[in-house]
């Protein structure tokens, strides 16, 4: 028999891409549950059917929490009980479930999935895959995957959905939800997305300052990409000399000297908590 599948929140941001790869799956019987008018109607245009969560839930083997982070409690309160036991509950991002805020049963398996994304650096086949910067339509990319609780047969079992959910995936990393928060949010967003904003506030620095902007965001993007390659090891060549000295002389001047603290778990939590409760 085919295992059933239910997602919460099937028309929303995250929702319609997993829908999109799971709609016509041969291995799952999949069902669609979703609140706003505008997730009803895009569900509607794919030719699908919008279910009471009362009628799809407790019949489920998987229920994919495809919501906002900042829902997740109150969607899991209201969800899980319902959910019948020896069930699997996917979360698709660590910060809820670090900060407890997600509702637990005993009968019943928890797992956290997040995609990786297509690598900068990965080699992608075609146009579409190229331009897929999420992944999850045509590029290949990894996942990470973790167990917050229950069976491992189960666990097993979500792995090979999860694979599905965010094909084409070429690898799925176990590793331990807690793992997962110092991924995300301290190092791809408190990190990474920062650095990214403020190269992009470096270009619009320039372009105040006379520099042409077609020529600062030629030169920016361009100049990106090199650092990028030799610090991830994609190119042999090493900084030049100069550039060593331009890199020790913007640490100084940019970058917080205990910067690092943003990993260790009270910081971690801290950003998580803002987040979850943003205004607070």
């Amino acid at each position: 028999m085919k295992e059933k599948v239910t997602i919460i929140g099937a028309g929303g941001k995250m929702g319609m891409r997993i829908t999109n790869n799971l709609m016509n799956s041969t291995e799952y019987v999949v069902s669609y549950c979703e609140k706003s008018e505008e997730g009803i109607n895009k569900l509607k245009a794919k030719g699908l059917k919008v279910e009471p969560k009362e009628n799809i839930v407790p019949d489920s083997d998987f229920v994919i929490m495809a919501v906002p982070d900042a829902l997740l409690s109150k969607v899991t309160a209201d969800i899980v009980p319902m959910m019948k036991k020896e069930s699997t509950a996917i979360l698709l991002d660590p910060a809820a479930p670090t900060a407890g805020e997600i509702f637990l049963r005993d009968d019943i398996t928890f797992v956290v999935c997040h995609p990786c994304h297509p690598p900068l650096f990965g080699k992608q086949d075609t146009d579409e895959a190229r331009n897929d910067f999420f992944g999850g339509i045509a590029a290949k990319q990894d996942i990470v995957i973790g167990l917050l609780q229950g069976k491992e047969e189960n666990f097993k079992k979500a792995e090979e959905l999860c694979k599905t959910m965010f094909k084409p995936v070429v690898k799925a990393h176990r590793i331990t939800v807690e793992q997962m928060a110092i991924l995300e949010p301290a190092m791809a967003e408190v990190v990474a997305a920062t650095c990214a904003v403020i190269m992009k506030e470096a270009l619009d620095m320039a372009v105040k300052k006379g520099v042409p902007e077609e020529a600062a965001k030629s030169f920016m993007l361009g100049h990106a990409q090199i650092p990028l390659a030799i610090v991830f090891g994609a190119i042999s060549s090493p900084f030049s000399d100069a550039a060593k000295i331009a890199i020790e002389y913007g640490k100084k001047n940019i970058i917080k000297k205990d910067w690092k603290k943003v990993f260790e778990k009270k910081y971690i939590k801290k950003c998580i908590y803002k987040m979850l409760h943003p205004g607070k």
